[in-house]
Parts: structure tokens; sequence; C-alpha cells
């Protein structure tokens, strides 16, 4: 058959396709142009989930009378250049829109209106599109000293089959705000407020720039609980600099919606990143877990290559290694500074749980229920029978309790799996010649145990609360804190197979797994080379016990592949850590004594993490004194 030209419509109409997916996608190209141009406060309208009609109004440096033609034409830009040799640079780019396919790419599908005043011009102009059809720059009225006003009507009408596809306009317009939160998150600075059928969705003021006004900003997008529950990170590696909030692993999510990805400023869905994310909690999470956060990674734009797809929202760094090291590395240490921190959101949970009860039970003997509407004055005219005094059941039983005055020793019990004196936590200093007041156990993080309810819960008092100490969970991080600690000093012992296992690959997977060989010793899989596209297992990790060494291998190749790590083998260690932690601290069920219980609480306050198990449960609840007095309407 005969090669054909495509017509210039049909060509604009196909890239339209891949640039404006959705309205969305039209809004976030809009908006991109309005950030470029220097706008300090942009309004977005949108109505019918943006299908009918979209509204971006900037207060930009704006766009002149001759300016507006250029525009919308397809690759036309003003944020590109050539330098000095004549070189256009793609690996160079400093701006959120390079590509010039925006304005052409709606302007195909829609009918399109900008209006604009340029910056230190009296004069406004106005250019309309329609299906690809140019008309005249003509004079226009503007509000505003300077910026730029594009409507976008009747968005993909020229491309019928298309909206065919379109979600309902509830999806539309909730992908829509979605859009406009990631472009508040990534630039805090500038204002931003939307509104989808005349209702207003969001109204967000400018911040000023910096870790304060990032935070200031991402609580407003994200909530409070957020705010309150957030690690900064702050961390640079050879020219890479990562910086953000993380959440603390018990702030924790069903999904992974609530993580944002900012690469130089610009909101990004990257797989690679988003790996790295979920193996710097893999410690802290179960599976079905996620955490949030919202991660910025700066470096330089000659190592990162954005022009991987039209939508920009894809994005390839030159060294993987680095940024996904950096990521991991710069997320475990902030948690680590956490210590036993633990989100505020599991107190909130526990006070609303507490719900006003009765003091006598329904089935103690001589109750008989009086009536709802009358209350007390009905049992004072007779209404019901009061109830004789009686000692109730079980009122005088304990599960365990700890006597005022007992001085805390650290031994015995679970002495063996709680070390002595690893708290960090310093009685306060005193003035020399001046007696020194004996220390009140309640002034630990901790605090001081006082009983333990069910054989399960450690109940404790602090100076200014309560905390409530789920004993299994809390010993289980610990005894799993310390095996990792074990493995990262002596290693990994192995197990050497009776006969070697010949693992076939593709050559290239291979010999990455090949390459790696001495870090994969480490972990304890001992590997050779058996030939082209081949690998020998000698030795598997102990941990482990009864492996399938052909599976681990490939997923290791796969991982290296993926990502140039194996972490396919580090998650089965610490797995199995995980498994055998769990089954090595104090069950829930057993009755310990004040030392062992205090002995647990401040090992508790040594151990990084421990404000979480294995699973991401928190391990303890802390509830402050004034909360508890608004239970009883003391407050």
């Amino acid at each position: 058959m005969p090669i054909r030209r495509l017509p210039p419509e049909t060509v604009n109409r196909i890239a339209a396709g891949e640039v404006v997916e959705r309205p969305a996608s039209a809004i976030k190209e809009l908006v991109d142009n309005a950030i470029d141009a220097g706008a300090t406060r942009i309004e977005v309208e949108a109505h019918g989930g943006g299908l009918t009609r979209i509204l971006v109004a900037d207060d930009g440096c704006g766009l002149s009378a001759e300016e507006l033609p250029v525009a919308i034409e397809r690759h036309a830009t003003s944020k590109l250049a050539p330098d000095a040799d004549g070189l256009w640079d793609l690996l160079r780019i400093h701006t959120m829109g390079f590509r010039g396919e925006a304005l052409p790419s709606i302007g195909s599908v829609a009918r399109l209106s900008i209006s604009s005043r340029a910056k230190g011009q009296s004069d406004a102009w106005s250019i309309l599109v329609e299906g690809g059809s140019v008309g005249e720059v003509a004079p226009a009225a503007f509000a505003g000293d300077h910026g730029a006003r594009i409507e976008v009507r009747d968005l993909f009408y020229a491309t019928p089959a298309r909206l065919k596809f379109m979600k309902s306009e509830r999806a539309e317009a909730l992908a829509i705000t979605e859009e406009i939160k990631r472009q508040a998150m990534a630039n805090e600075g500038v204002g931003f407020s939307l509104d989808i059928d005349g209702r207003r969705v969001i109204r967000l003021a400018p911040e000023h720039p910096g870790p304060q006004g990032r935070l200031a900003r991402l609580s407003a997008v994200l909530g409070r609980d957020f705010q309150d529950n957030a690690i900064e990170i702050d961390q640079t590696r050879d020219g890479v600099r990562l910086t953000g909030f993380a959440g603390l692993p018990t702030y924790n999510r069903g999904n992974a919606a609530h993580q944002y990805l900012f690469v130089n400023g610009r909101p990004v869905r990257d797989r690679l990143l988003q790996g790295a994310l979920r193996a710097a909690y893999a410690d802290f999470l179960a599976r079905d877990r996620h955490p949030t956060a919202a991660l910025y990674v700066s470096l330089d734009t000659a190592e990162v290559d954005v022009n991987v797809h039209p939508a920009k929202a894809e994005v390839r760094f030159r060294d993987p290694a680095l940024v996904r090291g950096l990521i991991v590395g710069a997320l475990r240490h902030a948690l680590a500074g956490a210590g036993h921190r633990a989100s505020t959101t599991t107190a909130a949970s526990a006070l609303e749980g507490f719900r006003a009860q009765s003091m006598i039970p329904p089935s103690y003997s001589g109750y008989s229920p009086g009536p709802s509407a009358a209350g007390f004055s009905a049992w004072q005219a007779g209404g019901w029978t009061r109830p004789s005094p009686q000692v109730l059941p079980g009122l005088s039983d304990v599960s365990a309790r700890v006597e005022p005055g007992l001085e805390p020793s650290y031994g015995g019990g679970v002495a063996e799996v709680v070390r002595e004196a690893a708290f960090d936590y310093a009685p306060p200093a005193f003035e020399p010649g001046q007696a020194a007041a004996p220390f009140d156990p309640v002034d630990f993080p901790l605090g001081a145990a006082r009983a333990q309810v069910h054989e399960t819960y450690i109940v404790a008092q602090t100076r200014d609360g309560v905390v409530i100490v789920d004993q299994h969970a809390a010993h289980e991080r610990l005894v799993y804190e310390r095996m990792k600690g074990e493995m990262a000093a002596g290693g990994v012992a192995r197990q050497a197979l009776l006969l070697p296992e010949v693992v076939e690959l593709d050559p290239a997977e291979a010999e990455r797994v090949i390459a790696r060989s001495e870090e994969l010793a480490a972990l304890g899989l001992v590997v050779e080379s058996f030939g082209p596209g081949a690998v020998l297992v000698r030795e598997t990790p102990a941990l482990l016990g009864k492996a399938d060494a052909a599976g681990l291998v490939r997923d290791i190749a796969d991982d290296l592949a993926e990502n140039g790590a194996a972490l396919a083998l580090k998650e089965r260690l610490e797995e199995v850590c995980s498994t055998m932690a769990c089954h090595g601290s104090v069950r829930a069920g057993r009755r310990l004594n004040g030392a062992e219980m205090n002995a647990l609480l401040r090992e508790m306050e040594a151990t990084p993490h421990s404000g979480q198990c294995n699973h991401g449960r928190p391990t303890y609840v802390e509830l402050k004194l004034a909360d508890i007095e608004k239970l009883f309407g003391r407050r």
C-alpha cells in the first residue's frame, strides 16, 4: 500500500491524544505555563468535570499581541534557547514546560480562548482557536495589570470518540482536584484556588519558601494530622538533595495515594522513587499498608531526563542507584531519629473509643432499668428499685500490680532480652554541693509501670498522662532490632547445599547477578558463573531454611534489572528475622513483675522504631492527662 503524509490537522489531534488525555492533564499543562510565567496566584475553574468549561487565570508575565499567534503553533516555546554554538540542549530543562505542545494540542480538540496583558504594557489582546482553526488577534478586556486568562470550552468536541472514554463528571472533578493539590505542594510560594461547578474546593494562600512554608502547605492539603506526624527529611549525596516530610510508620494508609514525589519541582509518578520509598519502610509496615510522604528530589538538570513522554510525568535518572540509595538511607536515618515516637492519631482513636458507661452492669442482681425519659428523678419518686450496696464480684482481682515506692531493678524474667542500662534518658543534673533529690521514674519518657492488665498490656504513669503498652508488640520490635544489629555486625550465617543448584537465566541477567556476587555473599547467598546464561548456587542464607534457590535467584535478577539492588534477598531475610522475633518475644498472656515491665519500657526508650511493631501497628498509646480529664468533664 502507498505511504501517505498525514494532514496537519490529523497530526495535531494525534499529538493532542498524548498531551491531553483528560481534563486534569489539560489543567496541568496550563498551570505549568502559569508557573513558568512567574505567577504568584493561579485561579482554576472547572464545569462539567472540565469537559464543559475550564478557566485558568494567573498574574504571570503575560503575552504580547505578537506572541499570541506563535504560542499556539506546535513546538513553539519561550522556554528553550540555543547555546553559543547554536545547539538546543534538551538535557538542561529548568522549566515545567518546554515542548511547545500544550496550547496547540488543546486548541486542536476544543475551543480555546487566550486573553493576556504583557507586563509593562497597557493593552490586552486575545486569540481564539476552535478545533485547530486559528482566529485573528483582537483587543480584549483584562482585569489585572498583567497575566493571562485561558478558557477551554467543549473539550474533545473535535474528537467525539475520545469523549466515550471519559469517566463520570465526579471522577474527572476528583482528578482535577488531585492535580491542583500536587501542583500546590510543589509550589508553596504560589497561591491556588479551585472552583468546581461554582463550588469552592481549594483556597491556598502563598506560603514563605522554605521547610516551614512547605510544611504549612502540606498541612493545608493533607490535613493537620500529617503535620503532627511528619518527620523532616534533608539529606544530600553526590550532588543530589532529598528534602520533604515523611509520616511516622504508625501513620500509614491502605494504599499509595498519599505518596507525593517531585523532581526539580515537577510532580512525577516514578516507579524507582516509589520502590525506594517502599523499601525504606519495609521494616516497619505490613505489605498491605503504605506510608505517607511528600519527597522532593533536586539535582543537576543534566542528570535527569524529563523528555521521556509528552505528559512529562515520567523521568529517567542518569544514576538511578544513587537516587534510590539516597532515598532509602535518608528515610531510614530520619525514622531512626524518631526513636520510640508513635503517631498522635493512635491516642485520638483510643479516646474516640471511650464511651460513658453505666456503673452498674445489666446482670447485677437487684437492678431493674428505670424509665429512660425520667432518669434519676424517676428513681427518686420510687419508679424503680435502688440496688443494695454490695462488693462487685472480681473488683479486687488484678493481673499484676506495681506497688508505690517499688524501685525498678532491670533484671529477672525478661532480662535475657531486655538489656540493662540501655536507655539514653539521664536524670536531671545537680549543682555541686546540692543534694540530689531521688529520681522519680514517672519522669522517664514512657513513665513508670503501675500495672499489667489482662496479662497483655502494661499501664505506665508519666508526669502528664498515662501510657498503655502492648507487651508482645513492643518486645517483638526490640528483638527484631537486636537481630538486625547482630546480622549486620557478623554477617549472615550460610548453609552449603549438598548438591549445588544450576539456575538458567538470560545471559544479561546472569551477568548482572554475577557482578553483584560479593554483595550477595555478604547476605548469605554464594553464587558463581556456570557458563553463559547460567548461575551456580553453592550456599544459601541459613535463616531461610530450605529455600527455593532458583526462585530466589530469579527474583534477585529481576530486582537488579529494575532497581540495581538485590531487594528480594534482603526483604526475605528481614521477613524471616521478623517471624523469628515474633516467636521469640514476650507473648500476650505472660504475667510480668514490676522490674520486668520497667525494663521493657526503658529498652523501648533506647531502641529506634520501637513505637511500632514489625507490622506497622503501634506498640503503645499515650493519653495525656488533659484528654482524660475531658472524658470526665473536668475540663
